[in-house]
Order: C-alpha cells, then structure tokens, then sequence
C-alpha cells in the first residue's frame, strides 16, 4: 500500500485496509511520516516512512519505486494536500491539484491487477457552481503537465486561496473519472471521497489560523459550515462512540475492500455530509 499524507484520516484508512501489508508512507515532512509509522508498528502493521513531496513528479515517482522495491503495488490511499488557511493559490493549486493528477497517473501506470486506489477529496470543491462541460473536460483530461496552464487556474481568475482550494478538489473527482478508465484497463479501480470537516492538526488549522485569503477574515472560520447544515450543526454519528474520522476510514474501506460484495464500485466520488454542500447550491 502507498499511503501518501501522514495524517490521521489516511491513517484511519490505512489501519482499516493494511493488515498484512506493507503500508509505504509519504509526506513532505519526513518527521510527520516517522510519527506515523512508529504509531502504525507499535499497532502492529509494517510502516515503512519516506519523504515525499506532492508538487513534484519526481518526488512522486522515488516514493513509487520505493512501493515496488517491496512488492506488486496493489493500494492507492491519497490523503495529502494544503488547506486555504496554509498556503499560498500558487501552492495550493501546485500540491492539491497538479501532485494529485500526477500521482493518480503515475500510479495507474504500476497498479496490479485487481488493485484499488482512493483519493480524499474534499466536500469544499462541490461547492463551485456547474464549471461546464468543457472546463470539466479540460479538468479531467488535460496532461498533467500541461494543467497549471488552464485559463480557469490563471491567477487573473482565482479569487484567494479558499476558491484556489475548491477548484483544485472539484479537479480532483475529474480526474478521477478519468483515470478510472485507464486503470480500469489495468483490472484496477480508482475513486474518491469528499468528506465534510473532519476534526483533524490541518482541520483546527483552519478553525482558528489567520488566512492567506484576500476575502473576508471569516471565511477562514469552518465553524461557520456547521451552522449551515440543515440541522443547524453537524449531524452525530449514529454511534457516539465512532468519530467521523471512522466513519470516513470505513468509507474508505468499501471503496477499496476487494471481498466486499460492492468491489466493482469506480469512478465515483462519495459525498460525506452533503447536506452542507447542497445548502450552498440552493
């Protein structure tokens, strides 16, 4: 398994689906990617850390030759990126958008059959109005060389780092369609999920941290999406001993557990808490 992001929703994912595996993990800070490995073996699993930075191909193939030294690949969980509040529209779009397109393909190249891939999105890019179907297209199929060069990701016509954010998530569930056929020529299957706010370091980042947005100092603040649901907060989880951290890992797991009677699922992008989404289209 290559588990890319050292936090704790891929960890969740990664202790759901990696039992017996040897679970290669990849962040930019190779100190977050040890903490992690260390919790994973003392649980029992075989962490292997490497520093890995997400905006480079090159970077991106090094972790990938590392997960083939130690066997066929057979897993993708994605869970790395920056949030609006830690960096910059030219970061965000560099690591969120172009190192996710990339690692999608790379991986697809490699991938086993019978190999499964999720990416975690956010629900943040659902968000946008329709782009239209040729922006989609463009999203979903332009080389990932050749994405950052899109009129729709020029700076001219991003407005600060939160819409940065949304269009690089919305561009991630296109790419996803879209590497879903190439890897399905492989015997493999790719999907993503979009959850809401997980309370995660980089989700109490943007509870409180100061914003590198140009808009409003409080659309840095994400307790405002709670009171925006159609309860008027956040549902609880059916089980108030499960957090929704679990609850994303087992969405994660269903989408990549191949004896799970729904292992044909692919393409798809599975919305968590879509009823905030759908409050912002209406």
């Amino acid at each position: 398994m290559i588990l890319t992001g050292a936090g704790q929703i891929g960890m969740a994912i990664a202790r759901r689906m990696g039992a017996g595996m040897k679970i290669v993990i990849g962040d930019k800070n190779p100190q977050h990617a040890a903490s992690i490995a260390e919790t994973m073996n003392w649980a029992g699993f075989d962490a292997l850390p490497v520093g890995m930075d997400l905006s480079s191909r090159d970077s991106i193939l090094a972790l990938i030759d590392t997960a083939r030294s130690c066997g066929e690949i057979s897993m993708l969980v994605n869970a790395a990126g920056v949030s609006p509040s830690q960096a910059s529209v030219e970061t965000i779009l560099r690591v969120d958008l172009y190192g996710t397109a990339v690692l999608l393909e790379e991986v697809g190249r490699v991938i086993c059959r019978g190999g499964v891939g999720v990416t975690v999105s956010s629900q943040s890019g659902h968000r946008l109005p329709a782009l239209g179907e040729e922006t989609d297209r463009l999203l979903a199929t332009t080389p990932a060389e050749e994405l950052l060069a899109l009129e729709i990701l020029q700076p001219r016509n991003i407005r600060d780092t939160l819409h940065a954010y949304q269009l690089a998530k919305r561009c991630n569930v296109k790419r996803v369609m879209a590497e879903a056929v190439r890897w399905g020529r492989r015997g493999a299957r790719i999907n993503s999920i979009s959850p809401g706010i997980i309370v995660t370091p980089l989700a109490l980042d943007e509870f409180g941290a100061a914003s590198h947005r140009a808009g409003p100092p409080e659309q840095g603040d994400r307790r405002r999406t709670a009171h925006q649901h159609p309860y008027g907060q956040h549902p609880p989880a059916a089980d108030p001993r499960e957090t929704r951290r679990r609850q994303l890992a087992r969405s994660g797991q269903v989408r990549l557990d191949p004896r799970d009677s729904r292992c044909l699922i692919t393409d798809k992008s599975v919305l968590r808490q879509g009823a905030v989404a759908a409050n912002f289209a209406v």
